[in-house]
C-alpha cells in the first residue's frame, strides 16, 4: 500500500471497551452449540472506541489503523498450528470489503422452508456426496452453486451480513457436528446478530433501520496475510462492525481448525 496515499488523510485512534459484553458469549446454550459446532474459544467479538467521524469511504483507511493501533495490537491474536500467537510483525496492508447489512427480520430465510431444503418439521433432508457421507440440501444449497436451491434465496440477499453469519454458523468448524434441524442454526444467528448490530427508530415512521456498517477485512504484514489467518479459508473470517453514531467497532471473528481454544 502506498504509504503517501494516506499521508494527509485522516488517522484513528482506538481504545478497548473492556466493559462491553456480548450475550452470545455467555449464554450456556449458545456456548454449548459453539462448543458442537467446533467453534467455541475460536470465535470472539471485542469492541473498541474510536475518536474520528467515520464514512464507508474512509473504510480501508480506518481498517489500517486500527490494525496498527497500539490498543488494538495488545489484545488482539492470531492463532497458528493451533497456538494463539501476538501479531509481531507490522500491519503494511489491509484488504476490506463491504458488507451490505441492512436486514432488521429474519424474513430472508423463510424460503428456505418451503423448497425442499427442510421437512415440514424444520429437520435437513440428507443428500448424497462422494466426500462428505452426512452431506445435507442445506449446506448444498449454501455451498454449491449447482445446486438447484442456491438462489432460493436471492443474489442480493446472500450478500448480506445477516446471511453471511448464518452461512458460518451452519458450516461451523473443523470437527463440526451438524444439526439435524434448522431450528438452532437460526435462532443462535439472530441471537448474534442482535450483539452485533445497532438500529435505531425514527421517531416519525417508527421505521427500523440498522446504522452499523460492516466491513470484511483481512490485514497483511510483510510476509503476507496475517490476520485472521495466513491461509485464505472461508471459515476464517474477520469483520469490523462500525457503529458510526457512538464511534464504536467490533471486532467479529471467527479461526477455523482442530479443537476449541481460548485466548
Amino acid at each position: 500500500m502506498d504509504e503517501e496515499k494516506y499521508a494527509f488523510e485522516q488517522t484513528f485512534s482506538f481504545n478497548a471497551l473492556h466493559t462491553k459484553t456480548f450475550y452470545f458469549l455467555q449464554d450456556k446454550d449458545t456456548l454449548a452449540r459453539l462448543m458442537k459446532w467446533s467453534m467455541l474459544g475460536r470465535i470472539s467479538a471485542q469492541s473498541f472506541s474510536f475518536d474520528h467521524s467515520f464514512s464507508p469511504y474512509s473504510s480501508e483507511r480506518f481498517a489500517l489503523c486500527f490494525f496498527r493501533d497500539p490498543e488494538v495490537l495488545s489484545s488482539l491474536r492470531k492463532m497458528e498450528a493451533g497456538v494463539w500467537m501476538p501479531l509481531d510483525k507490522p500491519v503494511v496492508s489491509v484488504s476490506v470489503e463491504p458488507t451490505p447489512c441492512t436486514k432488521v427480520s429474519m424474513e430472508l430465510f423463510d424460503p428456505i422452508y418451503s423448497c425442499g431444503i427442510l421437512r415440514p418439521t424444520g429437520h435437513v433432508v440428507k443428500c448424497f456426496h462422494d466426500v462428505y457421507p452426512d452431506y445435507d440440501e442445506l449446506r448444498q444449497m449454501l455451498q454449491d452453486e449447482e445446486s438447484e436451491h442456491y438462489y432460493v434465496v436471492g443474489r442480493k440477499e446472500r450478500g448480506e451480513f445477516l446471511f453471511s453469519l448464518f452461512k458460518h454458523l451452519c458450516l461451523g468448524g473443523e470437527l463440526c457436528q451438524y444439526e439435524d434441524t434448522i431450528d438452532p442454526y437460526i435462532s443462535t444467528t439472530k441471537q448474534i446478530y442482535k450483539d452485533l448490530i445497532s438500529v435505531q427508530k425514527d421517531p416519525e415512521t417508527k421505521k427500523i433501520s440498522v446504522v452499523s456498517k460492516v466491513i470484511k477485512v483481512c490485514a497483511f504484514d510483510e510476509s503476507g496475510r496475517c490476520f485472521p489467518g495466513t491461509q485464505e479459508e472461508e471459515q476464517t473470517f474477520a469483520y469490523l462492525i462500525v457503529d458510526p453514531y457512538k464511534r464504536h467497532v467490533t471486532l467479529f471473528c471467527h479461526f477455523y481448525g482442530v479443537g476449541n481454544f481460548t485466548v
